[in-house]
């Protein structure tokens, strides 16, 4: 598979890279909010959603993967944590989706892009405007794990 390479610009574009992003785990230590740069960064081990999807047979095979990327958030005003411990470096979290809401009553594109992991963690961005990059950051590797979702089970 290619490496992706995403750029968001409006809410159909983040639909796509939060698609990518599902599951993907994170460390604490791994995410950094720039101030001066506006910036939030962070890197991920993204499961690889779209071989699943081109490989039909890798479910049965248990034949999936990971892959390391850098996740950039652009024009970042503030960054809100939620449900975990931003001293415990070595944490890890299991990212669900990615999300944008606009500010209401303003009509621009300010608002918030919500990370939104399991167990009811979230980081929230209040942001001048949706500019989202997702970049792959090298090789993929085998993992015999898909994860799993409670309606999974059903």
């Amino acid at each position: 598979m290619p490496d992706l390479k995403l750029i968001a610009f409006d809410t159909e574009d983040l639909g796509v890279i939060s698609a990518q992003l599902q599951d993907a785990v994170l460390r604490v230590g791994d995410m950094k909010y720039l101030p001066r740069e506006k910036r939030f960064v962070g890197i991920a081990n993204r499961f690889d959603w779209q071989k699943l999807a081109e490989t039909p047979h890798a479910a049965q095979t248990g034949d999936f993967e990971r892959r390391r990327c850098g996740v950039r958030f652009e024009r970042v005003n503030s960054v809100q944590v939620h449900g975990f411990d931003l001293k415990d470096q070595r944490a890890s979290l299991a990212l669900l989706a990615v999300t944008y809401e606009p500010t209401a009553g303003t009509g621009s594109p300010e608002g918030n892009v919500t990370l939104t992991f399991s167990g009811g963690a979230a980081i929230r961005l209040g942001v001048e405007c949706i500019e989202i990059e997702l970049k792959d950051l090298g090789a993929a590797w085998a993992t015999k794990h898909s994860p799993q979702h409670p309606e999974d089970a059903s």
